[in-house]
């Protein structure tokens, strides 16, 4: 199957998702966002925050470093780790997320030309922050950069095994979406996310006996 034929698929199904949600608004169609400096900090802060954890404990985290006012890289600096490990408990290995948090927020207040380097020089920067691996490295361009790049979590991994696919490693998968879509942002953006939308109905559909695309 080619992959234009299972996006199309999935859009049928699924419909337009508007990721990434911003405060906790989706924005089906609307690629624009991020559309300011505070958006593309909190999609940041959110893709670290989603790292073995759902979606849902995610926007608790969220909304408790709202509340606190440390939706923000400098407001991340100065505050203690304990304090913001406390905020963040929802999303799991909360004392690992502080660290990290602070080591990306350190990593851009470093970087403040990040936006003017080659796809290929962000991606290789960002592997080597503390805690960043290529699905949250390739979320934070995708989403907080609009950069072209495809990002592979365990539910396209999932889908592509039921399809038969003979891709299986994170790159592999990775270099056949973007080989056989169209190199947009765009698509990459709403194919991650309605594979996102197909897993979590999928949980639903094995419950009941049946598989759905």
């Amino acid at each position: 199957m080619h992959m234009q034929t299972l996006f199309k698929m999935l859009l049928k199904n699924h419909h337009p998702q508007g990721w990434w949600p911003i405060a906790g608004k989706y924005h089906p169609r609307d690629y624009s966002c991020p559309r300011n400096q505070q958006q593309r900090e909190e999609i940041i802060i959110g893709a670290i925050l989603t790292q073995n954890t759902s979606w849902k404990n995610v926007e608790k985290a969220l909304e408790q470093l709202r509340k606190n006012k440390l939706l923000s890289f400098s407001a991340l600096l100065k505050c203690p780790k304990s304090t913001l490990a406390t905020c963040i408990r929802s999303s799991g290995y909360f004392n690992q997320k502080a660290i990290k948090l602070k080591e990306i927020a350190s990593f851009f207040k470093r970087n403040p030309y990040f936006r003017m380097l080659s796809l290929e020089k962000q991606r290789e920067k960002l592997l080597h922050v503390h805690g960043i691996g290529p699905e949250t490295a390739d979320s934070i361009l995708l989403y907080a950069f609009r950069r072209p790049i495809f990002v592979v979590d365990a539910y396209t991994k999932r889908l592509f095994a039921l399809h038969g696919f003979k891709e299986k490693t994170y790159d592999e998968i990775q270099q056949r979406c973007m080989r056989e879509l169209p190199h947009d942002f765009k698509v990459y953006n709403e194919f991650h996310a309605l594979i996102v939308a197909w897993g979590k109905t999928q949980r639903l559909n094995n419950r009941k006996g049946r598989k759905r695309v």
